[in-house]
């Protein structure tokens, strides 16, 4: 696994580190994410996992609205890392990894559904949980519980009777 040192030598001073229960973070930025993650895939990290986001809206210490976030796992060695990338409104855009790990595909998919952050690039970024004509983000801080009221907006499905 490459140390910060290495990382920050290549990337730049930007990058920080963090371990959580044996799980190493590594937080880049979001201009440099496509590049990171093309050399930690070259250096040995085959297989995304996952990748998800977090909205850290009401999170006192943030200093960024969301995080997309990436496992990785080097398959021979075991390694795991995490690596993180902030974003901020209006501009909620990351290159696409479906052109690294074919895997992304529905990942990238799920987190543009829930949180609304677009992956340029993506060959079929649509909606994959929520209807199509569904306008908000239901995984965002600042949706409400009980939605905008949409629910009435959709036809009722009934189950068939057997």
């Amino acid at each position: 696994m490459p140390s910060l040192a290495e990382i920050q030598a290549k990337f730049g001073a930007e990058i920080d580190e963090s371990s959580f229960r044996d799980n190493r973070r590594i937080v880049v930025p979001s201009a440099k994410i496509y590049e990171i993650l093309s050399w930690l895939k070259d250096g040995g990290f085959n297989m995304l996992v996952d990748v998800t986001a977090v909205d850290y809206l009401e999170y006192p210490e943030a200093t960024d609205r969301f995080h997309v976030i990436y496992s990785l796992l080097n398959m021979d060695s075991g390694e795991r890392l995490i690596v993180k990338t902030p974003l901020n409104l209006p501009e909620l855009e990351l290159p696409t990894v479906t052109t690294l790990w074919m895997g992304a595909d529905w990942m990238e998919r799920e987190v543009y559904d829930m949180y609304g952050i677009v992956f340029a690039g993506h060959p079929d970024l649509r909606r994959i949980l929520m209807p199509d004509e569904f306008t908000a983000y239901p995984l965002r801080k600042d949706y409400p519980r009980k939605g905008f009221g949409e629910r009435h907006n959709f036809p009722v499905i009934t189950r068939a009777e057997s």
